[in-house]
């Protein structure tokens, strides 16, 4: 549905991006990370014909945005950087002067965008009394009407608060789920990415460094975390069931093992386990790994 083609960009001689490549498929969930100034907004730029690459190409449904711009972007539906409103307007007067930009007003379109984004009962207020979370959300009902095959989002939970953030996370599988929308979007809440993406790409200094599924971070080693008194007598006889001594507390356990036997096996050997838990290895690891 999306396909980078080695993208190459300079500002003033200094590289932003160097020969980034990558796809994402129809119905995807695609997480781009990366630090500020690691080219994530570069790459959305042009995605969305705003910014002109020195070289490479991207194709939206097979069609090159560089060449031909307006039918490409035909079915895309953005948040890009901070949105921006007529703030002496309603919303649903900005919703209909900014989607007349595009093409003609759909009233019956904006009223379930509306209403889908949980804006019914203020649309008719006027932006400048709206809170962040709220001008988030006309943000996202612009992007959704153009019916959108192709949702790209610039950091769209900035701001927003923990509540905020589940919504939007909601929002996004349910557009997913119901309409196999495909959606890229970049943001440095990790935890979110985690639970939302079905695959990252990591930039860093305006190359892809890292690409993988989110599911792909939980190797078949597996990692436990123990507090047990005392520590040597239970490292001893990990060690002889076949497990590797991390450090202190920490082991590798082979698959084959089953964690309860070895915790009854401890307690038999009068060892005392107060805990035993296994340590998951998180897209936060990852990319701090990476980035480093």
């Amino acid at each position: 549905m999306l396909e980078l083609e080695s993208l190459h960009k300079k500002f003033a001689g200094k590289p932003a991006l160097e020969g980034v490549s990558f796809r994402v498929e129809e119905g995807e969930i695609y997480g781009l990370l990366g630090h500020n100034g690691a080219g994530k907004s570069t790459t959305l730029g042009i995605i969305l014909g705003m910014v002109a690459p020195d070289s490479g190409e991207a194709r939206i449904g097979g069609v090159s945005v560089q060449q031909k711009r307006a039918q490409a972007l035909r079915a895309v539906g953005s948040i890009f950087e901070s949105p921006c409103f007529y703030e002496y307007l309603s919303g649903w007067e900005n919703l209909r002067i900014l989607s007349s930009y595009s093409g003609p007003f759909d009233k019956a379109a904006a009223e379930d965008a509306i209403e889908r984004v949980g804006l019914t009962e203020r649309i008719g207020s006027k932006v400048r009394t709206y809170s962040h979370g709220m001008r988030q959300r006309l943000a996202l009902a612009q992007a959704l009407l153009p019916m959108p095959r192709v949702l790209l989002l610039d950091e769209p939970t900035d701001g927003l608060d923990p509540e905020g953030i589940k919504w939007f996370r909601d929002f996004i599988l349910g557009l997913r789920r119901e309409r196999g929308m495909t959606v890229l979007f970049n943001s440095h809440l990790l935890a979110e990415v985690e639970q939302m993406c079905d695959r990252v790409a990591i930039l860093k200094k305006g190359k892809r460094v890292y690409e993988g599924s989110v599911a792909s971070l939980q190797s078949e080693e597996k990692i436990f975390e123990l507090e047990v008194d005392p520590w040597p007598k239970a490292a001893k006889f990990l060690e002889l069931q076949g497990c590797k001594i991390l450090s202190d507390g920490r082991i590798s356990m082979p698959p084959e093992l089953d964690p309860a036997v070895m915790v009854a096996a401890l307690v038999g050997l009068e060892v005392r386990v107060s805990s035993f838990a296994p340590v998951r290895h998180s897209l936060e690891d990852l990319y701090l790994e990476i980035t480093r």
